[in-house]
């Protein structure tokens, strides 16, 4: 049975995620994520409970249910100059820190360092935060797609989301993305999003961003499709977070802002025949099958 079976619609029928990502990363991302619920066509975010701003996200999820929210499971920080790490003592995840106590900055440095039992224990810790903070999260996804750096950490994933009852975020390209086997990773059983869409750097670099995700409306294939952004304002706080690190920085996170907020870019659903839908329909077609 396909996702379009196990969400109820019809063969053909385009269904689409707008989520935006890295929510409680900082107080200018958790502004921009917000107007974009509110003033643009995002309908779904995810918070990433080891942040410095995850307090200010989680209080307008709890006092705003009616946006789809889940879990940004993190355990990477890209950011030169600015850091974070586990929720948990860093003396309990050892393998998860540099010398400094701070995430690692990419994948293959947390594969080289993280064992299975430090990722088990931070990811379900920063769930059980999240839901002891009284969230009541709609899936559970992830930051880089860190949770993919091994094979054995991808089953950590899967499996904590079966414990929590809630769907994870699984999809071809962002298995092929992190260099996983997909015949190895992906269950018979798994409820998978059958098209991801994220800007790569090459759009941004040549001004095409917002040709990119025009692009993705006009020529959506059928099925459920999902498209990742980074909503945020192109400030001196987001500046600083994403200095030398243009790949997802402060002026494409306003673009990803701008581009979602625009009501002629909304009109594109209408006239590409996209149905919208959310990572709650999703859960609840899970529990049915």
């Amino acid at each position: 049975m396909n996702s379009l079976q196990k969400l109820g619609f019809s063969e053909g029928t385009k269904l689409l995620i707008i989520h935006a990502d890295d929510a409680g990363l900082s107080h200018s991302e958790n502004r921009a994520t917000i107007k974009s619920l509110e003033n643009g066509f995002v309908n779904s975010y995810s918070i990433m409970v080891p942040c410095p701003w995850f307090y200010e996200m989680a209080l307008f999820a709890k006092k705003n249910p009616q946006f789809d929210n889940g879990i940004h499971l993190t355990l990477t920080c890209e950011w030169e100059n600015y850091k974070f790490g586990p929720v948990l003592p860093v003396s309990e995840v050892p393998g998860l820190v540099d010398k400094n106590g701070h995430f690692y900055r990419n994948r293959e440095e947390l594969r080289k360092n993280a064992s299975p039992e430090d990722v088990r224990k931070e990811l379900q810790a920063q769930i059980e935060k999240a839901l002891k903070f009284g969230l009541k999260p709609t899936h559970i996804d992830s930051h880089m797609y860190s949770v993919g750096a091994t094979p054995t950490f991808f089953k950590i994933y899967k499996e904590l989301g079966k414990k929590f009852n809630l769907p994870v975020l699984i999809n071809d390209q962002m298995i092929d993305m992190v260099g996983l086997d997909r015949n190895l990773s992906i269950d018979k059983t798994d409820f998978i999003i059958d098209k991801a869409h994220f800007g790569e750097f090459e759009y941004f670099r040549n001004g095409k961003l917002g040709d990119y995700y025009s692009q993705v409306f006009d020529n959506l294939s059928s099925g459920l499709n999902l498209i990742l952004i980074h909503p945020a304002f192109d400030d001196s706080e987001m500046k600083g977070v994403t200095v030398n690190h243009p790949n997802f920085g402060s002026e494409w996170r306003q673009i990803d802002l701008d581009f979602f907020t625009n009501e002629e870019n909304r009109s594109r659903l209408k006239e590409n025949n996209i149905e919208l839908i959310t990572w709650n329909d999703v859960k609840i077609a899970e529990k049915l099958f």
